[in-house]
């Protein structure tokens, strides 16, 4: 693995306690305090999770809408025709098409941050598998990209809403907001996606649930999270 060398880092780590557990306000302020990057750092929490991604049961998937945003403008396309097109572009997709935006992504363009397809769409929008899978903008029912309420998924979006997944061993990573929003309203964004980790708590699992939370900046260490603070 390797060890992050620069002074920068090392000045920023020798202000973590890593013995320490934090609350969860102390340690959005730490990560923030600590911050080193010369733009505007993305914070990112990870949870450590007793579960057994081997088992389709446990393996975690969904979105949730952040009451403060994530300080990203998303462009969000949207496979739809018809009037659920119309719909979706009065909602404030910035692309809407079919046949054609299907054939704009197979000729390379990637330019976006969100796609949403009503369920009609998706054999269509199936032939992108290889292409939009692996980067995670696959359309998926499971984060409500795939729905034909394409206005209140558009708006989602726009609004703050991200995705998270379990990986392999368990963990989830998810955003929550930049270094330059209010301690406040990061403890916020934070909270909402702890409640939600919870909430989809697989009933499968038994014993303590979620082993290990901490956060961090872009560049920046990471910060273990007292559980008991959430």
């Amino acid at each position: 693995m390797a060890k992050h060398r620069g002074k920068k880092y090392q000045d920023a780590l020798k202000k973590v306690d890593s013995k320490k557990e934090y609350a969860v306000s102390d340690a959005v302020q730490l990560v923030k305090d600590i911050d080193f990057a010369n733009f505007d750092s993305t914070l990112e929490v990870a949870f450590n999770l007793n579960v057994d991604t081997k088992q389709a049961d446990q393996q975690l998937r969904g979105a949730v809408v952040l009451p403060n945003g994530t300080g990203k403008d998303q462009t969000v396309v949207v496979f739809a025709k018809g009037e659920k097109a119309k719909e979706a572009e009065a909602a404030g997709a910035d692309f809407v098409g079919d046949q054609d935006l299907v054939d704009k992504i197979q000729d390379g363009w990637l330019d976006f941050d969100v796609a949403i397809a009503t369920p009609d769409m998706m054999p269509l929008v199936g032939r992108l598998g290889r292409v939009l899978g692996p980067k995670g903008l696959m359309p998926n029912p499971k984060t409500g990209t795939v729905t034909m309420d394409v206005a209140k998924a558009v708006s989602e979006s726009k609004a703050g809403k991200v995705t998270y997944r379990t990986d392999r061993d368990g963990n989830v990573a998810v955003p929550f907001g930049k270094a330059s929003f209010d301690t406040d309203k990061l403890v916020e964004n934070l909270k909402t996606i702890e409640e939600t980790i919870v909430k989809v708590r697989p009933a499968a699992v038994r014993g303590a649930y979620i082993k290990h939370v901490s956060v961090a900046s872009t560049f920046g260490p990471s910060v273990t999270i007292d559980l008991a603070s959430f």
